[in-house]
């Protein structure tokens, strides 16, 4: 099967997952695997199709298999946090924040991957971390006038929500 037709092959499974056909996208891109298991672009989407099933047992090998085979950055990304995000609904909690922890390691700008961290850091019953985390989110990105009128407030508290001012 010539690189041409695999590529074509692949742009038709994601066109089938966007357009909701997750079944036949699945099950496409499930072939392509099996055609072209050092391929990290046809992990990755094998992935998100499993993912987007609800099988996200099934789509940790995918994701794991991307990672290790190499991606650019922004699929990089795209799988630490969607690997990291299946590890916690698995109840894989150490695993997630890990992922995660290496993802916001290499991405720290990203704030959906420290959304998705102080998730994993709850789960971990780093509650004060998690909140901090989300507090200095909120303060960093919110549009809000009323949050933005207390940013710096915000910030302080978030550093250490324990302290008190006496």
């Amino acid at each position: 099967m010539s690189v041409v037709d695999s590529k074509d092959r692949l742009a038709a499974a994601v066109a089938l997952r966007e357009a909701g056909e997750l079944t036949e996208a699945k099950d496409l891109l499930v072939q392509l695997q099996s055609e072209h298991p050092a391929d990290p672009e046809v992990n990755l989407q094998c992935a998100w199709a499993h993912d987007r099933l609800g099988l996200e047992s099934e789509a940790v090998p995918y994701y794991e298999a991307a990672i290790r085979l190499g991606l650019d950055d922004t699929d990089r990304r795209d799988a630490l946090l969607g690997l990291g995000s299946t590890y916690r609904t698995l109840g894989r909690y150490e695993e997630a924040l890990s992922t995660l922890d290496r993802g916001v390691e290499e991405f720290p700008d990203h704030g959906g991957m420290n959304v998705f961290r102080a998730m994993a850091l709850y789960n971990n019953q780093r509650s004060k971390e998690a909140c901090e985390l989300l507090l200095i989110l909120i303060s960093a990105t919110s549009a809000d006038e009323t949050i933005a009128a207390y940013r710096r407030a915000i910030d302080i508290y978030a550093a250490d929500l324990d302290r008190t001012w006496s």
